[in-house]
């Protein structure tokens, strides 16, 4: 189900919008929300049933079509993307299949950079192929590359930015820019900035998704996706989804919406922390290399601070001078930081995307990536920045 309006707030501040977004979407006293734990909803007579039906977006028809606990956390995420409606779905993969299914038929064309998150890498390697929509990659650091590949089939350009695990920017705004003189849509993985640090709509960009698992929530706890954007849109995207079936279950998206609650905070917090990492690391004698944009040192740093004002995030890697074995070395003697997939959560973990990577694109995919065998990723978490620098200090030695 998706938001038909975003209900009015007296704030375009985030840390207000997440408490107030969804106000009056229901008739009740509770502060704290209700979890609508149902399939089906009761129909008080044979009109009332007939009503409910007929309308498509009904939030008290069948859990499929939606659900009162979706549409509040719809309604916090279309406000702080500053996008008229969005939708919730089961996963960040679930959000960003169902919106290209939904846009996309045999014969399109589709514009998306190299590097993207491994699920998405597979949709436009593998999935897409197979339903006749021909895919070109480009280096998304360069807006040239992505003028040089549309065609007079191109219906789609996807972006990350940043991008996992290298943290490479796209430039939102170019891309926008060039996408709309073609008429061409533009669809942005926005779950690494969040967005507190980056709303590509305000850029240009159509269409934004989430992995709802990472920042959003917060707490490694759910498993959860989102798109928004215009309302027609989201609609169509809608449409889709209840053909496929990327139904969330109603208490993640309670946890969800407890998460968005805090999300201000919580991105402040790694945002500053994720910086004092990030400039030790760059001092450190054993690393070679630190990918976080909020680094002058960083090659896209001004284009950073114009994309994302408010800060660079909570993940950054790192390359390791030894390579592949120094990598493993510094996993292993790590005490804090958890060794664990995902990011964004309030707990800090730390990946060597090498390792992990080999055994499901393989290592020569890997490579080709550009993945450094001797690359840490890490997300910091909410510790204390002081512990989690004298956790890397003792595990680099």
């Amino acid at each position: 189900m998706s938001t038909q309006s975003t209900p009015a707030s007296p704030s375009s501040h985030p840390e207000t919008l997440v408490a107030t977004a969804d106000a009056g979407l229901e008739a009740v006293a509770d502060i704290a929300p209700p979890i609508h734990q149902t399939a089906p909803f009761r129909a008080h007579s044979d009109e009332d049933f007939a009503a409910m039906s007929a309308t498509a977006r009904h939030p008290r028809y069948y859990t499929r079509d939606g659900n009162p606990t979706f549409t509040r956390v719809e309604a916090i995420v279309a406000a702080l993307e500053g996008a008229e409606a969005a939708l919730l779905t089961a996963s960040g993969m679930s959000a960003i299949s169902t919106t290209a299914l939904a846009l996309l038929a045999q014969g399109d064309h589709v514009v998306a950079q190299k590097t993207h998150y491994m699920g998405t890498t597979q949709l436009l390697g593998t999935l897409l192929p197979r339903f006749g929509v021909s895919v070109t990659l480009v280096d998304q650091a360069s807006p040239e590359a992505f003028a040089n590949a549309l065609t007079s089939a191109t219906k789609l350009i996807i972006v990350e930015s940043p991008a996992n695990p290298l943290l490479t920017l796209t430039d939102l705004g170019a891309v926008a820019d060039l996408a709309r003189a073609r008429g061409v849509l533009t669809l942005c993985d926005n779950t690494i900035a969040s967005p507190i640090n980056q709303t590509p709509i305000r850029s240009g960009i159509d269409l934004v998704v989430h992995s709802a698992t990472k920042f959003l929530g917060g707490h490694h706890d759910l498993t959860a996706g989102v798109v928004a954007g215009p309302q027609a849109l989201v609609e169509k995207i809608w449409h889709c989804a209840v053909v496929l079936g990327p139904v969330p279950d109603p208490f993640a998206a309670w946890l969800l919406l407890r998460g968005l609650r805090t999300l201000p905070l919580r991105i402040a917090r790694q945002n500053q922390t994720a910086l004092l990492v990030a400039r030790f690391l760059e001092q450190h004698p054993a690393i070679a290399r630190v990918n976080y944009p909020g680094l002058e040192s960083h090659p896209q740093y001004a284009l950073a601070k114009r994309q994302m004002p408010a800060g660079s995030g909570g993940l950054l890697s790192f390359e390791l001078r030894g390579g592949f074995e120094a990598a493993r070395t510094f996993i292993n003697a790590m005490r804090l930081a958890v060794r664990a997939v995902s990011f964004g959560g309030f707990e800090s973990l730390a990946t060597q995307p090498a390792a992990m990577w080999a055994g499901s694109i393989g290592a020569e995919k890997a490579a080709e990536a550009g993945i450094p065998l001797g690359l840490i990723r890490y997300s910091v978490g909410l510790e204390h920045a002081d512990d989690l620098i004298e956790d890397l200090r003792q595990a680099l030695a």
